[in-house]
């Protein structure tokens, strides 16, 4: 899933949109356009409505099977679906899974790295990040349950807005009007809350990826190389580097060097894949040697991630099965 823009223009008009692929197929073929299929798109669903669509989709393709005709033995066969992984950028990723993302104590959604302020800006705690209610105070207590747990649902969200602001306003007392009281307040927060249920059960506001049979949210979301790495950990890199160093003193004509400082907040990819390949051998005697070093390092990381073939498959196999 992605957002995107619906017009040909440079005007931004926002759509949530869902492809699929068939991981079976390889790479070389992944990588076509042909084989990339477009399952729904909207400007007006939030994302885990569509989401909520597709997996009853896949579910009941996964009950009921999907013939098809196998063209190589010439026999009609039954195809099961499962999802194996959904990938998106980090934004998307994180809501995808009901995270808060980095406003939050446990700022990941994959292990438990983090903790409490104090811990992580101790050196233990910085060493080892590298290794719904109807009572009063509503408001406060979801903002704080947010950011120490990191759960934050999408999907539910409109409901309990929706109960907090009534809540609120069951409890504003007026002049000339008595106030309710609590047990009143209670009883008809919980009959409005089966009212926006609508005959639902509570799961069915949940996100409804956390459920998905095969599919593990916070396992099977990879992480998305080019906003984490490139325009992550580079771009901040970069950026400092620029501040501290002449650059007239940046003499790479493949690099066009004046493009690259006047706009350093608007690079894209290939920019960085270039500065990557000689930013250690223009600053090597400009900067101190732990950002040499932080430079060469990152550069070894992200050859290290730019994996594009496998070419010992036996060695991922989980199965010799698969």
């Amino acid at each position: 899933m992605e957002d995107i823009s619906g017009n040909i223009s440079k005007q931004w008009n926002k759509h949530h949109t869902i492809y699929m692929s068939n991981a079976n197929l390889p790479r070389e073929m992944l990588e076509k356009e042909f084989f990339m299929r477009f399952v729904m798109s909207s400007p007006h669903a939030a994302p885990m409505e569509l989401m909520r669509a597709m997996k009853q989709f896949i579910c009941n393709a996964a009950t009921s099977g999907v013939a098809a005709w196998d063209c190589k033995d010439n026999e009609e066969v039954l195809l099961i679906l499962c999802g194996l992984f959904i990938a998106s950028d980090n934004p998307m990723q994180a809501e995808e899974c009901s995270h808060a993302r980095l406003n939050c104590n446990y700022f990941c959604w994959m292990c438990d790295v983090g903790g409490m302020k104090e811990y992580k800006t101790s050196e233990d705690g910085y060493s080892s990040l590298f290794a719904m209610t109807l009572k009063p105070g509503t408001t406060e207590k979801i903002k704080n349950l947010v950011s120490a747990t990191g759960i934050h649902d999408t999907a539910s969200t409109p409901i309990i807005n929706t109960l907090v602001e009534l809540g609120k306003m069951l409890r504003k007392r007026t002049a000339g009007t008595q106030a309710m009281s609590e047990a009143e307040v209670t009883a008809a927060l919980e009959k409005e809350f089966e009212k926006l249920l609508q005959g639902n059960k509570i799961e069915d506001t949940f996100n409804p990826l956390l459920g998905m049979n095969g599919l593990d949210m916070h396992m099977d979301t990879p992480t998305e190389i080019l906003h984490t790495v490139l325009l992550g950990i580079l771009m901040n890199i970069f950026q400092t580097c620029l501040q501290s160093i002449d650059t007239d003193r940046l003499n790479a004509p493949r690099l066009n060097a004046e493009y690259i400082c006047h706009y350093k907040g608007s690079l894209i990819g290939k920019h960085f894949k270039s500065l990557l390949q000689v930013m250690p051998s223009i600053i090597y005697d400009l900067v101190p040697l732990t950002v040499l070093d932080a430079w060469t390092i990152i550069g070894e990381h992200v050859v290290l991630i730019w994996h594009t073939k496998i070419i010992n498959t036996e060695a991922y196999l989980v199965s010799s099965y698969i």
